[in-house]
């Protein structure tokens, strides 16, 4: 990702563009966006009820995470959004994600434009609605993606449990770190 036009700003210590690892025995990743800004990515394998779902479906209300689902697909061959399977595990994972550049949060892109044509920064401003303008940073994208992949391990493979569903963490919001 080409970061030549990007102001100084927290993003300074991030030297990573894209990350892997894997929780509850799920695939997960971390990449940035065209913007910068950080996007959350947990691969459900096939037989999971979520998995060919998508971001929108119905069964898939219970699930909170900074600004909400908003991807789902298959891996893209070649593209950001897909893994190297480790050992024992399936290459037709189905990717449910989020992003982190939703209203209030601050991208290194937003900055930059900011800058370019004049306009006020808002970086650690106030909004309308009582918050600040924040970055979200790799820390809180990988805690998020955690939280979504445990909020996924609780539903059993091929069951939508209300009992499961009721596990899901309530206090994952889009102003709050988990």
């Amino acid at each position: 990702m080409d970061r030549s036009e990007w102001p100084p700003g927290p993003w300074d210590t991030e030297t990573e563009d894209k990350a892997e690892f894997s929780h509850g025995g799920f695939p997960c990743l971390l990449v940035r966006g065209p913007a910068g800004a950080w996007c959350g990515y947990v691969g459900v394998p096939p037989g999971h009820y979520a998995h060919g779902k998508g971001y929108d479906d119905d069964s898939l209300d219970h699930v909170r995470v900074h600004g909400g689902l908003t991807y789902s697909d298959g891996c893209q061959v070649g593209g950001r959004i897909c893994h190297v399977p480790a050992l024992g595990e399936p290459d037709d994972v189905w990717w449910l994600g989020f992003d982190c550049n939703h209203s209030g949060d601050v991208s290194p892109k937003d900055e930059a434009y900011s800058i370019k044509y004049g306009w006020p920064r808002r970086l650690g401003t106030q909004t309308g609605w009582g918050g600040s303008h924040e970055y979200r940073t790799q820390d809180y994208a990988r805690r998020q993606t955690v939280a979504l992949a445990g909020q996924l391990v609780s539903t059993p493979l091929g069951s939508e449990s209300e009992a499961a569903r009721s596990q899901a963490p309530t206090d994952v919001t889009p102003d709050e770190e988990t």
